[in-house]
């Protein structure tokens, strides 16, 4: 570590949504701390989003186990360092027990739920000026993710696939709507569809790739890390998918983005920006709570949110975010 340097121990998610959703905290305080150093603890998913942090020390995989000795060993690997400022996400005990000028600790505050963007920048401090998700990438992941999205027409980004069935909206209905969207008399007529999703999610993927000739399906479901991704999000026009960390990660990315949703709080989980939307079907989230309190059952909680209507809402957005033309020479 450099003579000088301000070690920041920023301890995050687990899951790649919630990892996405913090980690405009990072930029704040690389930004605003001069000499910032940073070790980021994040779990295996979500690790490879800090890739490319400039100004980085480590990244520490934190790996759960059952008999919880996974924060012994993350304490032990830290606890020798004078940390300039712990960032603790998880509101952990750990985060007293290390030696630090200064600590910002998640607590649990009690009242209606808050997006996830607003709780964390409670941590901080900065509620008046929360941080947007922001994702850190290489000039060479900005090359490859060019290459891999190379061709002509827009993009419709989809990600199919989420973590629970009961979040998950119908493959064929995703199917209609990107043949309605790309066909000869759709907003996106000419265009292109890249899928994306995890490597166990390639099935799922593929079940998409007749939707569009071979030439204009871009297939990343399983093929790339999240940062190129990201990189490849970036590129898209629109991005249509359930809750989940690619659609996060959409929305950072700066791509209009339609969540669809079903048995997911969207005051707690909507994809944060000014170019994104939340659509569900006819139940709310109470509603679908009271049906399923663990929201654990082996069902799809998302039939009742219909084709036409994710048609509908993917066309308004569309237009919401058509650039607009540049005015004349005088």
């Amino acid at each position: 570590m450099a003579r000088g340097s301000f070690p920041i121990l920023f301890i995050t998610a687990t899951n790649i949504g919630d990892a996405v959703l913090s980690s405009g905290l990072i930029k704040r305080l690389s930004d605003e701390i001069p000499n910032a150093r940073f070790t980021i603890v994040a779990g295996p998913a979500a690790a490879p989003l800090f890739s490319f942090l400039p100004n980085l020390d480590e990244v520490i995989v934190f790996a759960k186990q059952k008999d919880g000795s996974h924060w012994f060993d993350l304490w032990r690997k830290v606890r020798k360092r004078r940390w300039g400022l712990v960032v603790d996400l998880r509101g952990s005990a750990i985060s007293r027990l290390i030696s630090t000028r200064r600590r910002a600790v998640h607590r649990k505050i009690a009242g209606e739920p808050i997006h996830k963007v607003m709780e964390a920048a409670r941590v901080l401090k900065i509620e008046d000026e929360p941080a947007a998700p922001y994702i850190y990438v290489s000039p060479e992941v900005e090359a490859y993710a060019a290459d891999l999205t190379a061709g002509q027409g827009p993009i419709l980004a989809m990600a199919p696939a989420a973590n629970w069935v009961g979040k998950t909206w119908p493959l064929e209905r995703f199917s209609r709507v990107a043949m309605r969207l790309l066909g000869s008399d759709g907003p996106m007529r000419g265009g292109r569809l890249m899928v994306l999703g995890g490597a166990g999610e390639r099935k799922t993927a593929q079940g998409l790739k007749d939707c569009v000739p071979r030439n204009r399906f871009i297939d990343l479901a399983g093929q790339v890390d999240l940062v190129t991704a990201y990189a490849c999000l970036q590129r898209a026009r629109l991005f249509v998918g359930n809750d989940s960390g690619t659609m996060h990660l959409a929305a950072a990315a700066g791509a209009p983005t339609l969540g669809l949703f079903g048995p997911s709080d969207e005051r707690k989980y909507a994809p944060w920006g000014a170019h994104t939307r939340v659509i569900r079907g006819g139940h709310s989230f109470a509603e679908i709570s009271a049906i399923d309190p663990g929201r654990n059952q082996a069902v799809c909680h998302m039939m009742d949110l219909s084709v036409d209507r994710v048609y509908e809402a993917a066309r308004a957005l569309l237009a919401d975010t058509e650039p607009k033309a540049s005015a004349p020479p005088a």
